[in-house]
Formats: structure tokens, sequence, C-alpha cells
């Protein structure tokens, strides 16, 4: 596929990464020279140098025959005159925005496709909010996603000593726990994957992926490690999108503090946010942080736009008292040093604006894609159609279809109901399937074999 990318920034540089590996033809827009360099000189990758949205520079990057055109400069209104533009000149089939501001987010539906031509919003700052959101929901997870609409969720947590399954079999889930069903897809046991049997044993510190229903989440947490205390007390250090969005989106649940050093901001933060109490003050000053008793806060966000100060202040929380500390770091490389060790969790706001694009490149009728282990492992929702002659899945069991090694068929959405795959369920025309694909690399071949052909008798 051809795919032109406007901005080099860390979102647009993240997926241009992860589209080269896909094998896609990649071309990256972009004012600031320093930066094409640097995405040439590590991938296989087309640059051009001039403002995204002028038509001359899109004719340049081969707008004329792109099929799709992704827009994640900072500036949302370069965005959209991108996208009208690839829209009204080019006739790019797909254009996808990244939009920032609620003044465009919180239009009417088919307002931007309307009036700017965009088919699909991508918004990092959304997507990390809700990532928060559902991480301080649950305290003891590594990461959390949804599918279905919310009524599935997969949950990875690390495996403790004192754990119910912890040192047992998978198969004695059911012995635990006869009425409650749920699907451990994957395991990373010192950063390997394994697609686990019944007959796998949870060891101490194992990485444990589990798929259950929304309202069953937290029992199964409970047989894989010790249960954390309920969250209370959250405090957020930067008041800037994302730490204004996260406050207003949990300050009736939980008792929030936010910390920013900007005067002008603190004062806005104050007035937007009702039930929050906004504090002018840097989040590395350990004083401040003990006068608003830091010990006592179940969770710690760092989420200002300086990586090295999210580190900082998320180190300091911890080593002064706080619970579980989350740092937003934009820099992958970052990511992996930090997450695991004091700092309980890091966040990349690129890594989380991957999936979302990707779902719209798969061939197959994908709902949903989910990037995990910073890309190396993926879960898809995708929809299936045809019939047992056209279908290689369509009017089987799982247990016949020849998946490829490395995937797993996790659960089934029917008709809005929630089904947990077993080896003899069947699979219906129109079902959406949670796969989890332990290796991106086996992508195609998951793709060919969810593809409706002519028949294959």
């Amino acid at each position: 596929m051809k795919i032109i990318i406007l901005g080099a920034g860390q979102v647009g540089a993240n997926l241009a990464e992860s589209l080269v590996a896909e094998n896609n033809d990649i071309t990256v827009i972009d004012l600031d020279a320093a930066r094409l360099a640097l995405l040439q000189d590590r991938f296989d990758l087309r640059t051009v140098r001039g403002h995204a949205a002028h038509p001359s520079v899109l004719k340049q990057a081969g707008a004329e025959d792109a099929d799709m055109l992704v827009a994640v400069t900072q500036s949302d209104e370069t965005n959209l005159v991108a996208c009208r533009i690839a829209s009204t000149l080019f006739n790019v089939p797909t254009r996808i925005a990244r939009i920032r501001s609620n003044d465009f987010l919180g239009q009417e539906a088919g307002f931007l496709a309307e009036h700017f031509g965009v088919n699909d919003v991508i918004s990092p700052e959304e997507e990390v909010t809700e990532t928060l959101r559902r991480l301080i929901e649950h305290p003891e997870a590594l990461q959390v996603l949804d599918f279905a609409d919310g009524k599935v969720r997969l949950v990875a947590v690390r495996a403790y000593h004192g754990g119910p399954l912890v040192g047992h079999e998978l198969q004695d889930i059911k012995r635990h726990m006869p009425n409650l069903e749920c699907r451990i897809p994957a395991i990373y046991r010192l950063d390997r994957g394994i697609v686990p049997e019944g007959i796998t044993v949870i060891e101490p510190g194992d990485e444990v992926f589990f798929l259950a229903r929304k309202q069953d989440i937290p029992s199964v947490m409970r047989e894989l490690r010790r249960m954390e205390r309920p969250v209370k007390k959250v405090m957020i250090a930067g008041g800037g999108n994302i730490g204004r969005r996260l406050a207003a989106r949990i300050e009736r649940n939980y008792d929030v503090k936010v910390i920013d050093h900007n005067k002008a901001v603190s004062s806005l933060l104050a007035e937007q946010l009702h039930h929050t109490l906004v504090l002018q003050g840097d989040a590395t000053d350990e004083e401040l942080l003990e006068q608003e008793n830091i010990a006592a806060m179940d969770v710690f966000c760092a989420l200002t736009n300086d990586d090295e100060d999210n580190i900082m202040s998320a180190l300091l929380a911890k080593r002064m008292g706080a619970h579980r500390v989350i740092a937003l770091i934009n820099r992958s490389a970052y990511v992996d040093l930090v997450q695991g060790g004091d700092i309980d969790i890091a966040i990349s706001p690129a890594q989380a604006t991957v999936g979302p694009l990707l779902s719209k490149i798969r061939r197959g009728d994908m709902v949903a894609v989910h990037s995990l282990r910073r890309g190396a492992a993926e879960v898809l929702e995708v929809a299936v159609h045809g019939d047992a002659k056209t279908s290689r899945v369509v009017g089987r069991r799982i247990e016949e279809i020849d998946l490829p090694e490395g995937a797993t068929i996790a659960a089934i959405i029917r008709n809005n109901d929630v089904i947990i795959a077993h080896h003899d369920t069947l699979i219906e025309a129109e079902d959406h399937l949670i796969l989890f694909v332990l290796n991106k690399r086996i992508i195609p071949k998951v793709e060919k074999l969810l593809q409706v052909g002519f028949g294959f008798f």
C-alpha cells in the first residue's frame, strides 16, 4: 500500500517505523530536514521537505496515486486542510487526520468528513487518556484493552508469589472458578512468548495475558496475583491535553490532584475542573510532593511534555512512597529502559496510535487492532464472512482451523453475545473473532486465512 505520512515528529516517526515493517511504500513530509534525514537513515522510505498542506508538496510526494494519507502534524488545521486537498485535488481513497482539539472532536458525526474529507480521526491524547483510565480502574494490570464496545477485556498482569494459580497448571482455572470463563492466549516469560496449553504452569514473574467478559476481570485477576488496595487518590503531574482530559474523566470517582508549573495553565485548569485540586509548582520538587502527601497516593501519573521530567518525577514519587507510578514516555527507546523497574508502567502515545491505523491497512474486515509488547505482538478483532465453501474459517470448529503457529482465537462475539473460545467452538458467518498474534511476522498468514475466496473445494 502506498501511504503518505504528514509530520515526522514522535507520532509520525513511530507510524513510519511500524508501516515500513508491514512492507508498505511510505513517504514522509515535514519541514524539518534533520528529522527527515534521520528517518531516511533508519528506514526504507522516501521523504519530502515542505509544508504538508501545500498541493505542490503533496504532488511531489506522490499523492496522485497514493492509497492513504495520514496527517499527524502538530497542527489540527494543517491536518484538516491536507485531508481536504488530498480528497478534492488528488482523490486519495483513505484520509486520516490526527485531531487534538475538543472543538473539532466535539462536532456532530459527519462534520469532518463532509467539510474536510476526513475518513477517520486518530487522537493520541484520547487513546492515552483512555489507557490511563483503565489502568487506574485496574491497578494490578500492566495493560488493559477493550473489545466489542467494552464487553470483552484483554488484561496483562504480572504473576506473583501468593496468587492461587501461580505454580499451578492453567487447566486448574476451571476447578478454581467453575462458573467463570476466561482464556489465556499468551504468556511472556523472560520476554519470550509462549502459546499456553492446559498443562502450562504459571510461574512467578510471568506476564500473563487473559481475556474475559468485563464483569469477570476482577475475579480472574485475584487468581493470578495479590489484589492491591482500591485506588482512591490520584496525583497527576502535568496539566496539558492528556493531564486535563484524565482529571476531567476521573475526578468524580477519585480524589484527584493536578500539578502544573505554568501559572496560566493552572488557573485555566482550576476553572475547568470542578472536583480536582489544582496546584502550581514543579512535580520534581521534593518539598511540594511531601506537602501534598505523596506517600498517600495510590497512583501518580507523570504526564508532562518532557520525557526526562516525567521519568524523574515518577522515580521521585515512587521513592517518596507513591504506591504505583505511571510515566508518559514519547521516545520509544526510553520505554524499554524504564518500565518494570521503579516505574511501574511507561506509556508511549505513538504506540497507542498505531493500532487504529493498522486496522485500516490490514487485509480483511478488521474491526480493531491493538499493538502489544512495543509492536512485537498484536490482538485483532476481525469479522469473518462467507460460508464453508468460500472461507477457511466459517463453518469449522476451532480445532479444525489451520491457524499459524503463534496465533490463537481467544473469544467470539456473536450477535452482541460473548463466547469464550474452546477447541470445539463452531465459527459462524459474521462472527467477530478476537485473535492474539504472538509475533506480528505471521500477520500475513492470518490475513490469508481469513480471506474469502471463490471456493476451496
